[in-house]
């Protein structure tokens, strides 16, 4: 019998956090150095973790001998469907939470996953995954490979079971937080994510901040709901918010809020990021980006007989505080003050001058050529007059 390796340091190194490192990827990395260097055959190893986000199912990461960096790869659910999947042994160990492993170097070893002939003609001997349990009961994985003569001994195999649940816990841990943070991010947003993340949690936490105010709406969504099923017309909002979100997201923005079938966004001003003119010269982008999408949006729908839909983008530049307000059992993440209301007013008036876009004049003062008057307007709510501004981006609304 093979004398089992000493990797009582690295079980220690993982029940105390792995705190030499502060990334899961790190944590692989260094994790198969140690084990290597203990004299485990290691050729591959993988970690596979399962996640809560709207549009990525799970992460790998991926190791291989002589790696100096970890290898992240993200699946998303249409590939959680496929057979390149469905048909790999991880995701047996993801289902029946029971370890596979295959002796490759063996003439008569069952080769019953594809991955498993790629791996054998690597010159892989012995292929073991196993569940990684997580206390909340869901099953991970991580898999091990060596292209050692006679694939790994019993010793060995003994050594990476005695590692599972360390490191179960400590990929527990780092899927949580990243949990928490595609969750925030994805309901707040990344700044106002990061911002919880940090600390300010409590009702009034904020700050008081100068950003461009980007306030849009659809155009007669009321008669389209009640021409349309539940499913249709939300179908159509989430068209027309991967138009607005998506172009505000892409131009650096963050958006804080979908209120019905609009959408509050800021381009932040800050010391150490974007000036007022930056910020400004992000939400024109954005704008552009915006109205391109919808007319492209807009060609489909007509294209199968629907009818374009029409919007209003309102730009303002103001101080708002940005933080939490509401309940002390339900709290909102968001902007409030004048110019956030002012914002908002201004889009409204799009309807009124018949233009899809309307800017402040403290937003069109930043920017170069192009926006035309549209004059002085007195804004429902708003003691201030307004000078506002439109430009012909190429979109008929």
């Amino acid at each position: 019998m093979n004398k089992s390796p000493d990797i009582g340091s690295v079980l220690d190194w993982l029940m105390d956090g792995a705190q030499s490192v502060h990334a899961p990827q790190d944590v692989l990395l260094e994790l198969c150095q140690r084990l290597t260097a203990c004299g485990l055959p290691i050729h591959r190893a993988a970690v596979f973790v399962t996640t809560l986000h709207p549009n990525v199912a799970g992460r790998g990461f991926f190791w291989r001998d002589g790696w100096t960096e970890v290898e992240i790869g993200e699946a998303t659910y249409d590939m959680m469907k496929s057979d390149l999947y469905l048909k790999n042994p991880i995701y047996r160990v993801f289902r029946d939470g029971q370890a596979i492993r295959r002796r490759l170097g063996d003439a008569d070893s069952e080769i019953d996953y594809p991955i498993l002939e790629d791996l054998k003609a690597e010159g892989v001997t012995d292929y073991l995954a196993q569940p990684l349990d997580f206390i909340n009961g869901e099953i991970h994985a991580a898999s091990y490979t060596t292209t050692q003569e006679g694939g790994f001994s019993d010793a060995e195999i003994e050594a990476l079971e005695r590692l599972r649940p360390a490191l179960a816990r400590i990929a527990e841990i780092y899927a949580l937080t990243r949990t928490a943070r595609n969750l925030l991010d994805a309901y707040l947003g990344k700044q106002a994510g990061e911002k919880v993340l940090k600390g300010q949690i409590q009702r009034g936490d904020g700050e008081d901040i100068h950003a461009v105010i980007w306030f849009c709406d659809l155009r007669n969504s009321t008669p389209l709901a009640n021409s349309m099923s539940r499913d249709a017309f939300l179908a159509l909002l989430n068209d027309y918010f991967e138009c607005m979100a998506g172009a505000i997201l892409d131009g650096g923005g963050e958006v804080l809020r979908f209120i019905g079938d609009a959408v509050l966004a800021i381009f932040p001003v800050s010391d150490d990021g974007a000036s007022a003119a930056e910020a400004c010269a992000k939400a024109e982008v954005a704008v552009e980006d915006a109205i391109q999408r919808m007319i492209e949006l807009n060609r489909v729908r007509q294209g199968f007989g629907h009818p374009p839909l029409g919007y209003g983008i309102g730009l303002h530049l103001g101080d708002v505080t940005y933080g939490n307000i509401g309940t002390p059992e339900r709290i909102e993440f968001t902007v409030i003050g004048a110019a956030a209301n002012e914002a908002a007013r201004i889009e409204s008036m799009c309807k009124t001058l018949a233009v899809s876009v309307l800017a402040s004049d403290r937003v069109v003062e930043h920017l170069g050529g192009g926006w035309q008057s549209m004059g002085e307007q007195d804004l429902r709510g708003v003691s201030e007059i307004i000078e506002v501004f439109t430009r012909d981006f190429g979109a008929e609304n």
